[in-house]
């Protein structure tokens, strides 16, 4: 293993430590060697529930803990190993890093999320790892519905030394777009990252916005765009659930990133989401700088949350 992965792996890890301790709290005072009841495996699925596993994962634990226990006893450690594998077994077929396939270029990704989610810092740190793979990369700042985000958005441009094309606050998302696409062609960029508002509120609004924009798109390049990714903050827990059925509903989303992972004891939601909606998990964060966002090991995320 690489240095860079088994740093990366720490870091995850240590990010997910939150996650993985609530797990043990839930769990600890439930779990003897020598007495895995019907009740006891009730209370384990509730505890595996409050991890915020989902109902699913945590009955699929369940049937294999009522299963494993005629063979041999369990102690914590077994149980963990169990959570894990079934872990694993649903994140595995998700885990999709986000790939530049499209063609003509550029490979148009529309960046969408609630605002707070860290959609705009997401949006840097996919720009750098594409950057990290020669790609060249643009950004258009179609979020102009917040000044702040239009000059958060510079901000990072400049800081990765990336184009950018913006717009005055109020101004028309789908006409950045238009002068995006046209000159991410004329430049032969690669990849151009856009970046959308978040306000859910009045989704009527955002719904018309989203659809303008994929009619401009359509216009200039009608297998645009060719991935729709939902920013989610793992701290809001399962909150997270409602926002991807109704992003789905309004922008037909194609992927997920999550970040800020370890900032909370929440992210077994990511393993809901995975069950629940199957949509490809393209990456993860667990941190500020430009390198917390990575494509993600299944079977090492399984193991982090699991502890």
């Amino acid at each position: 293993m690489s240095e860079e992965a088994q740093g990366w792996g720490a870091k995850l890890f240590s990010g997910l430590r939150k996650t993985s301790s609530r797990l043990s709290e839930n769990l600890s005072a439930l779990v003897t060697k020598s007495n895995l009841d019907a009740a006891t495996l009730d209370e384990i699925e509730d505890a595996l529930i409050a991890s915020d596993l989902g109902p699913a994962m945590a009955h699929r634990v369940r049937e294999r803990l009522a299963t494993t226990r005629q063979e041999r006893g369990l102690d914590e450690a077994g149980i963990r190993a169990i959570v894990a594998e079934e872990i694993e077994q649903v994140l595995a077929p998700v885990a999709r890093p986000l790939e530049v396939t499209g063609f003509p270029r550029p490979h148009v990704i529309l960046v969408i999320g609630v605002n707070g989610s860290g959609k705009t810092t997401t949006i840097a740190k996919l720009a750098r790892r594409f950057q990290e793979e020669d790609y060249g990369v643009m950004l258009a700042a179609g979020d102009t519905f917040r000044a702040a985000a239009i000059g958060q958005l510079k901000v990072w441009a400049e800081r990765i030394g990336v184009p950018i094309i913006s717009g005055p606050e109020g101004g028309d998302p789908a006409g950045i777009v238009f002068d995006a696409v046209k000159k991410a062609t004329e430049i032969g960029t690669d990849v151009l990252i856009v970046d959308t508002a978040g306000r859910l509120h009045n989704k009527r609004e955002l719904m018309d916005e989203l659809a303008k924009i994929r009619r401009v798109l359509g216009r200039l390049n009608p297998a645009a765009p060719h991935d729709v990714v939902l920013v989610l903050d793992a701290t809001t827990g399962q909150n997270a659930l409602a926002q991807i059925s109704t992003f789905q509903d309004l922008a037909g989303v194609t992927g997920l990133v999550m970040t800020k992972l370890d900032g909370t004891a929440r992210g077994g939601v990511l393993v809901a989401a995975a069950e629940q909606f199957r949509l490809p998990i393209h990456a993860i964060g667990v941190g500020e700088t430009l390198d917390d966002l990575r494509p993600f090991d299944a079977g090492e995320l399984a193991r982090a949350i699991a502890g």
